[in-house]
């Protein structure tokens, strides 16, 4: 069995708890491009892939297992950071762990670690998978701790990775593993909770796209709902839906981006009450707990990360799906990725349009 490692809380407890199970483990890190800062661009301590591989080896070492580095830096920048960059230049706020989570975690590394002879691979998620005799399909819930669950960002997994793939913790809280860490005394150090970008530095995502675009790529128009000019922008990039800050206009109230335009460069800003809507169009859709949905099916739908799941109704138009919020959504963002629950069950997901 192999442990997909980064030298983190998590995913070396996730490795000890299956090396006192009595499990044959190898301990996987992958190498991914490094994150420097402006200042750091020089240097050859890059902050993040090196430290992580060191992380990683001290704790295969501490648990008695081998450890193998696999690099993965070209699919990475692929599959991950060119379609983040794209995303933005297209007027879209992507999520590039769902996009890493499905091609690389338990897309690249899955098979890299299955032609080395390992025929399941575990990880640290905070989630639970579990087999449905009836239904003959494996089911991704929930994990247990409702503050660190990450079945958000595992929707697009297929039944074939489903299958091949443990997560130890998903009955543990967060605290709970801190206390298991400290018990066994292994050594992660004080390593800081994984960023949701993490090939961002500093998670500074706007300086990190106006790297990637010549001078004056993106400039455009601010304008109201109505077409009127309010003021320019320096980049349609730099700016999401439902944002307030950093907007440069005065109309003498707040005001908020509710659309953006890639084709003319435009940002469209308004009053808050225009970020509302209760129906949305979902795209790439990916069903888990069923092979198909014929009639409209009644769920709790999530439209970001930290959201609350809402109730909604679901039905298929082609291949593209219609969710409906019994109540208005605020800030309902092209990119974003809408996921579908029922109880503690992962449905499935799809991105929003």
């Amino acid at each position: 069995m192999a442990v997909a490692m980064s030298g983190g809380m998590d995913s070396s407890l996730a490795a000890a708890l299956l090396v006192e199970q009595g499990h044959e483990v190898v301990g996987v890190t992958l190498k991914l491009p490094s994150v420097r800062s402006e200042s750091e661009k020089d240097s050859e301590k890059p902050r993040c892939a090196v430290s992580s591989v060191t992380r990683a080896r001290r704790v295969a070492h501490a648990l008695g297992i081998s450890h193998l580095v696999i690099d993965a830096e070209s699919e990475f920048r692929d599959n991950v950071v060119q379609p983040f960059r794209d995303a933005y230049l297209n007027g879209r706020t992507p999520n590039p762990c769902v996009q890493c989570n499905a091609r690389i975690k338990f897309g690249f590394l899955l098979e890299k670690v299955r032609s080395l002879g390992c025929d399941v691979l575990a990880t640290g998620h905070y989630v639970r998978s579990a087999w449905d005799e009836d239904r003959r399909r494996t089911l991704l819930l929930r994990g247990v701790d409702p503050v660190k669950d990450q079945s958000y960002f595992m929707w697009r997994l297929s039944q074939d990775q489903l299958r091949s793939v443990v997560f130890p913790l998903g009955g543990m809280t967060k605290d709970e593993v801190r206390a298991e860490i400290r018990a066994r005394e292994l050594p992660v150090g004080r390593t800081p909770e994984s960023q949701d970008v993490c090939f961002v530095p500093r998670g500074d995502y706007v300086s990190w796209l106006e790297s990637q675009v010549a001078d004056g790529e993106g400039e455009g128009l601010i304008l109201d709902t109505s077409g009127r000019v309010l003021g320019k922008h320096r980049g349609f990039y730099r700016y999401t839906v439902g944002q307030r800050r950093g907007l440069g206009v005065a109309v003498g109230r707040p005001q908020y981006v509710i659309r953006i335009d890639p084709a003319d460069h435009s940002v469209i800003v308004g009053d808050n009450e225009d970020l509302c809507a209760q129906t949305l169009v979902a795209q790439d859709v990916n069903l888990i707990s069923v092979e198909a949905i014929s009639s409209t099916t009644a769920v709790s739908a999530k439209i970001r990360y930290q959201h609350d799941p809402s109730p909604a109704l679901i039905e298929f138009a082609g291949e593209d799906v219609v969710v409906r919020f019994e109540q208005s959504q605020r800030a309902i963002t092209p990119g974003q990725s809408v996921v579908f629950y029922r109880d503690d069950e992962v449905l499935g997901g799809g991105i929003i349009q």
